[in-house]
């Protein structure tokens, strides 16, 4: 290698590096700030939107009657049309701004297969798991951060299809003077197979929803007076409240389960 192919190898710049200099380039970290700020923001607000909707789908217990009428005042009062299209928007943002810290090549997501697996033994056989003390358990921030970005890229998939099932209902709806979203259609559609999408879905939707909000209120210290083991507390309990409901709502959907509270409408 000659005089001059060291030196330009030397000054070449880098990622976050201002050409011609090895100094840092603040426009870089800013940019990786923001991009932190609308991943978070965008989350956050999905996050809460999923439990809404959970609420809102579960109308479906006060049987059909109790379902359709949320689903035709949503769409009657023009509330159901831009939430579809500001959650698909908030979507996108996310998928993108997450997506940076998803392995992309099959070496990296081998390599995170093996940490995976190295993590687990690890905290299995650390010596306070070994003493019955589990409330120590070693890496546990590095497994729920696995376990998200492996939820969130099947949620990337399952609920881009269930996002475009929705919104073509609402907006086809919408035009035609019809409404889009009904019990008898949803319940068509999950009890022809599409149960087994829902359930794969609401699982880690609601894992990846709790935890998110878990690991944002560490990150940013939202919860610094509670401390990260209250705070994982309130993501179990989170995680368990609605992923139960989430539960009961399918069975619903499904016909294995009648709707426990329909009798309130009766009448």
């Amino acid at each position: 290698m000659n005089t001059q192919t060291q030196r330009s190898s030397v000054t070449s710049p880098g990622t976050g590096v201002r050409a011609g200099s090895l100094a840092p380039d603040p426009g870089a970290a800013r940019r990786q700030v923001w991009y932190e700020v609308a991943s978070g923001a965008s989350g956050l607000f999905l996050a809460l939107f999923m439990w809404g909707h959970m609420f809102l789908v579960g109308s479906i217990l006060f049987g059909a009657k109790g379902f359709d009428w949320v689903a035709a005042t949503l769409e009657e009062y023009f509330i159901a049309q831009p939430t579809v299209i500001a959650v698909l928007v908030l979507f996108l943002i996310h998928a993108v701004m997450a997506s940076r810290k998803i392995p992309a090549q099959l070496k990296e997501r081998k390599a995170i297969l093996r940490l995976g697996r190295d993590l687990r033994s690890n905290t299995k056989n650390a010596p306070a798991m070994l003493a019955g003390n589990d409330r120590f358990q070693p890496h546990l921030e590095s497994v729920l951060w696995i376990w998200q970005v492996r939820t969130g890229m099947i949620i990337l998939v399952l609920a881009s299809f269930h996002l475009l099932l929705i919104t073509t209902d609402v907006m086809h709806a919408t035009f035609a003077g019809e409404q889009g979203i009904e019990a008898a259609r949803s319940m068509g559609r999950v009890q022809d197979g599409l149960w087994v999408v829902y359930a794969i879905l609401v699982i880690c939707v609601e894992f990846h929803a709790s935890v998110g909000l878990y690991r944002l209120a560490v990150k940013w210290g939202f919860g610094a007076r509670l401390g990260r083991e209250t705070l994982h507390r309130i993501e179990r309990v989170l995680l368990w409240l609605f992923l139960g409901l989430g539960v009961v709502v399918l069975f619903v959907l499904a016909g294995w389960l009648r709707p426990p509270l329909a009798f309130l409408l009766t009448g």
